[in-house]
């Protein structure tokens, strides 16, 4: 008589890839619940910052010293004077830190030149699209000096997708000082802007506003996403490696059975 073969498994083929798959799952929702503790540090910090008061705006001798980690968001105050002519227009994605601002439309940066010399670009605000040609808010261009009151911000970083700038028309895609100070020839000026907050000019454009931490913070539901992915799959692979084993097994019955029955030659 001959020996019956062993029963074949074939999820077991499939085991290695299997457990690769999950330590990925559980890698992923591992990463989104630290996420979820930078996010809300982030969101702690931030609220923090723009609750302090406005001091005033650091010296042009001490901009060299200052950097986003520890001035960013931070309140200033400072008298200037608007120089209308060359203000720039950055179009408006949708703004984390300005809820009340919707629709396509645009930021406008315009130079403030200081008592000491100094130059600060500012986001005067939000003009909607049709607004954006100064003719159509002559009121907002308020002559003479005035006090500002914002937050201090650093420049976009730019990505593969952000699109290039258009000078020509007067036209960018990423705040940045620098680079809009360049092509409007102001020479050195602040490495950051001021978001301004007040005053309100004079027929509401263009709209400043106060700045609000707004940031989604979804990154527990993300995880349980890929936990829950990990689980299912985990599941089905069990079943189905159940589920297999057993058909190998009734499908060699039948054939020991008839290997049985016949006689040895």
């Amino acid at each position: 008589m001959s020996a019956a073969a062993a029963p074949r498994r074939p999820w077991r083929g499939l085991l290695v890839p299997a457990v690769l798959a999950f330590a990925v799952l559980i890698g992923l929702g591992i990463w989104q619940i630290e996420r979820k503790a930078w996010k809300e540090a982030l969101i702690a910090s931030l609220t923090e910052r723009l609750a302090v008061p406005p001091t005033a705006l650091p010296s042009p001798a001490a901009w060299k010293d200052l950097g986003a980690a520890s001035d960013e968001y931070r309140h200033v105050r400072f008298g200037a004077q608007f120089d209308y002519g060359k203000e720039a227009l950055v179009y408006a994605s949708a703004a984390a830190f300005r809820p009340d601002v919707s629709g396509p439309g645009y930021w406008v940066f315009t130079p403030a030149r200081l008592a000491d010399g100094g130059v600060v670009i500012v986001n005067r605000g939000f003009v909607p699209e049709g607004r954006q040609d100064p003719a159509a808010r002559l009121a907002g261009q308020v002559a003479g000096p005035l006090t500002v009151m914002g937050a201090m911000r650093w420049p976009d970083d730019r990505h593969w997708f952000t699109p290039r700038d258009d000078p020509a028309h007067n036209l960018w895609f990423s705040r940045d000082p620098q680079v809009i100070a360049a092509a409007k020839g102001l020479g050195a000026v602040a490495p950051f802007y001021v978001e301004q907050e007040t005053p309100v000019p004079p027929g509401g454009l263009p709209q400043p506003g106060k700045l609000e931490v707004s940031l989604p913070d979804n990154h527990l539901q993300y995880a349980l996403t890929w936990f829950g992915l990990a689980l299912v799959l985990v599941a089905v692979f069990v079943s189905w490696a159940l589920t297999s084993g057993r058909g190998d097994g009734a499908a060699t019955t039948p054939a020991r059975r008839q290997s049985d029955a016949s006689p040895s030659l």
